[in-house]
């Protein structure tokens, strides 16, 4: 399984907003350029951080774009399973009637249980222990692009 570049890239601008939390707000482009994605993909992966309330836009000279809670209480898993559309890593796991073989199907549970397992570790790690994990705060906003 891989996850797609939606999740990783968007980790990624969460980290890096993470690094500049209560520094004001951060504008796409700065991130775009520290993280070497572009800035027309991170305008397509904000919209749901910022629908789900993650991340605030501020207008202005000044502006940019800010988490709205601090960096220890927002997990990767959330992340992931906002910009997957969910925590599944097979549709019938959670919807058992768009496949005819899902009250009979064997691999149904495994898959099931293999999300669990993924997505109960994913939500064990904050922004704020990926930060420290990758030395962010000494290395600064360039080293994050190794981390990830």
């Amino acid at each position: 399984m891989k996850l797609s570049t939606k999740s990783r890239y968007g980790t990624r601008l969460m980290m890096d907003m993470a690094l500049h939390y209560n520094q004001g707000p951060v504008q796409l482009g700065d991130i775009a350029k520290r993280q070497n994605i572009s800035v027309k993909y991170l305008e397509q992966i904000i919209i749901p951080l910022k629908k789900a309330n993650y991340v605030e836009s501020v207008r202005g000279p000044k502006g940019g774009h800010a988490l709205t809670r601090p960096p220890e209480e927002i997990t990767v898993g959330e992340i992931v399973a906002l910009l997957e559309e969910g925590a599944t890593l097979a549709e019938c796991t959670e919807h058992s009637e768009v496949c005819e073989r899902s009250p009979t199907c064997p691999t149904r549970l495994i898959w099931k249980e293999a999300a669990k397992a993924m997505f109960d570790k994913l939500n064990t790690i904050t922004l704020a222990d990926l930060l420290h994990q990758g030395q962010a705060p000494a290395g600064g906003a360039q080293e994050l692009r190794h981390v990830l």
